[in-house]
């Protein structure tokens, strides 16, 4: 597998950051699509919705104009105007197309210029993004699904045919004909934080105690990436992205 790597600046900070990206068994194709620059702090993932034309070029549209427009996103204002951008183009790109085009998309942003050391991560669908801080993994992100709706409010249990069923149903995503806006939420950067951005082909078939002893671990951080996706090849069989910045 391939892992690409990068070092950005974000305020007085030194970020160094690792990223891969794996098929898994059950598809022929990646509908994940990952973007890690090499010039300033971005990281994006989106996960396409489904195994056809659409999954792909929602995934791959969201992600094209997303880095494109967040050349110049600096605050939330302007991100959920970068996110309204791929919700249009999305659109765009469904149309004659069959089934759904619809995606994820999960981004960490910072700003080179700034004068904090702070970072935004955007969340829109059922990608996530974690930070391990002082030995503790903490999902920062909400899945937009109504499984974690009905989970929240006791609809039912995760393994019941009803939260199954619900794991699927995204309430927000790139793509939907409401245009929903993104969670925003800017996060400070402490040296010897480790932030996590990925599909749900890791957190859905790496367990949280295995996510959080890998990246505890996590002295090379391509070689974690290497773990983390060996890992979901070995439990599951969905497409599988990660991202990991580390912050110092």
């Amino acid at each position: 597998m391939e892992i690409s790597t990068a070092t950005w600046t974000v305020g007085k900070q030194r970020l160094t950051t690792a990223a891969g990206s794996v098929v898994g068994n059950r598809y022929r194709d990646n509908y994940d699509v990952l973007h890690l620059d090499d010039t300033r702090p971005l990281a994006v993932v989106a996960d396409g919705m489904g195994d056809g034309p659409g999954s792909r070029a929602a995934g791959r549209t969201a992600v094209e104009v997303f880095v494109r427009q967040a050349v110049a996103a600096h605050g939330a204002g302007a991100l959920r105007a970068a996110v309204a951008a791929v919700q249009q183009a999305v659109r765009e790109a469904g149309r004659g197309l069959p089934g759904l085009t619809g995606c994820t998309l999960t981004a960490f942003v910072g700003d080179p210029a700034a004068d904090d050391s702070s970072a935004w991560l955007v969340q829109l669908g059922d990608s996530r993004a974690y930070r391990l801080r002082d030995g503790l993994l903490e999902l920062l992100t909400v899945d937009h699904t109504a499984a974690w709706l009905g989970l929240l409010n006791g609809w039912f249990t995760p393994e019941s045919p009803e939260g199954r069923a619900a794991r699927y149903r995204l309430t927000r995503y790139a793509g939907h004909p409401d245009v929903p806006e993104p969670d925003l939420l800017n996060v400070g950067l402490r040296p010897g934080d480790l932030f996590l951005l990925c599909t749900d082909g890791i957190s859905d078939q790496v367990s949280y105690e295995r996510l959080a002893e890998l990246l505890a671990a996590a002295t090379n951080l391509a070689a974690a990436v290497e773990a983390l996706l060996g890992d979901s090849l070995l439990i599951g069989d969905d497409n599988a992205t990660a991202a990991l910045v580390r912050v110092g």
